[in-house]
């Protein structure tokens, strides 16, 4: 009887709501403006119980050059955290939707690597606002 009431906890278990998670995605790429003045923003959706996130669910709308910025912080700030690349610059056909989808899955990977980051959730002054901040502005921030 022991052996089945330990089957029936591991179960349980494995589909039980984690102790920690975390889980984000970015979607509905828009691209803004005309010209030589264009650009794509991202929503980025944030789904967590982790304690050094201080929101539980977030959307927040970022565009490439902000996730350019965030690297470069998190780069300064963490020495012990190597931060993975971004998707590459494109200069042509940026806004054909294929590029652009490209971008927003490398921009996802990207985000769930350095948030998942436990010396970067609690280390960094910048990444939890990225994410979940709406009001958040790089001018907010200097190094």
């Amino acid at each position: 009887m022991a052996r089945l009431e330990s089957r029936e906890q591991d179960a349980e278990d494995m589909y039980g709501i984690p102790e920690n998670f975390l889980e984000i995605e970015v979607r509905n790429p828009q691209t803004h403006g005309f010209g030589r003045k264009m650009f794509t923003d991202y929503e980025i959706v944030c789904r967590t119980n982790i304690p050094a996130f201080k929101v539980t669910q977030s959307l927040v709308r970022r565009r490439y050059r902000e996730f350019e910025w965030l690297r470069d912080m998190l780069e300064r700030e963490s020495t012990r955290v190597t931060i993975p690349q971004l998707p590459g610059k494109v200069f042509t056909n940026r806004f054909v939707d294929e590029v652009i989808e490209a971008r927003r899955e490398g921009l996802e990977r990207f985000l769930q690597v350095v948030a998942g980051h436990p010396l970067l959730q609690t280390g960094s002054k910048v990444l939890v606002a990225f994410i979940t901040d709406p009001n958040f502005t790089q001018d907010s921030y200097h190094y």
